[in-house]
């Protein structure tokens, strides 16, 4: 027999009106937010309000049917996305965005292996000094879509000679299965004006224009190439079709 359970009504108050319902294909988004979080960047504090979300097939506007799901749910096994909004963002005439995808090795323990750990923090730096924008942190997206487990062992292949691509592709899943739909539909529950999107992938170029969302510009984020990630990147511009507009010209073979 299944219990139901009751929260505190004070509970329930606090949490309504920071949760929004966002309509989705397969169901419903759930907004949580937002809500302060002050960020060690390079050694500042700055601080960004927080979002997180939540896919689910049921529909409603009862968010206490909602919460008491969660506690019969083990969501820590599970991936959710969130987005850090820093400045006026959903009113300013202007603001800088970026779509990263979760990358356990670069973002956490800071591997040179790819360029991820750097673009997290480089975009959150930009960001701040462009005074209004936000970066989506995208669960479901390690490996480019394929999972941390399978990304290791893509990484065995790698150190075998393969490709980032040929790794992927050999271990039966296609190049880059990230979708971008779930983000999209929460930037435009935050903001309505253009946005420039800080990205060297056309792939999240054409999501947005797909979605119907209005640009006003892309703004190219290279850096922090050496020696252990220099064949990962060339093999994004020569492969994976990543736009190569560095100043540095980082990517050229030597």
């Amino acid at each position: 027999m299944s219990v139901v359970q009751h929260f505190d009504p004070k509970v329930i108050s606090l949490l309504h009106d920071k949760i929004k319902l966002i309509h989705s294909d397969n169901g419903a988004i759930y907004l949580v937010g937002p809500i302060s979080l002050p960020v060690n960047l390079h050694g500042e504090t700055v601080t960004f309000q927080w979002y997180c979300w939540l896919n689910c097939k049921e529909v409603t506007e009862d968010y206490e049917r909602i919460i008491a799901k969660l506690s019969a749910s083990n969501l820590a096994e599970l991936q959710q996305s969130s987005v850090l909004v820093y400045g006026d963002f959903a009113e300013a005439d202007q603001a800088l965005i970026r779509f990263h995808s979760i990358c356990h090795t670069g973002d956490i323990f800071g591997s040179k292996r790819c360029d991820c750990g750097y673009q997290l923090k480089e975009s959150l730096r930009q960001i701040k000094e462009y005074g209004h924008g936000a970066l989506f942190y995208l669960a479901n997206h390690e490996g480019r879509g394929i999972g941390l487990f399978s990304k290791a062992m893509a990484y065995i292949l790698q150190e075998n000679g393969y490709d980032t691509v040929d790794a992927n592709l050999q271990l039966g899943f296609v190049d880059d299965s990230r979708d971008y739909s779930d983000a999209i539909k929460v930037l435009t529950a935050l903001r309505e004006k253009p946005v420039m999107l800080m990205t060297n992938n056309p792939k999240k170029l054409d999501a947005l224009q797909k979605a119907g969302l209005m640009l006003d510009d892309r703004v190219a984020i290279w850096g922090d190439v050496s020696e252990y990630n220099q064949k990962y990147l060339q093999t994004k511009i020569a492969r994976s079709g990543h736009l190569d507009d560095s100043s540095e010209g980082c990517c050229n073979n030597d």
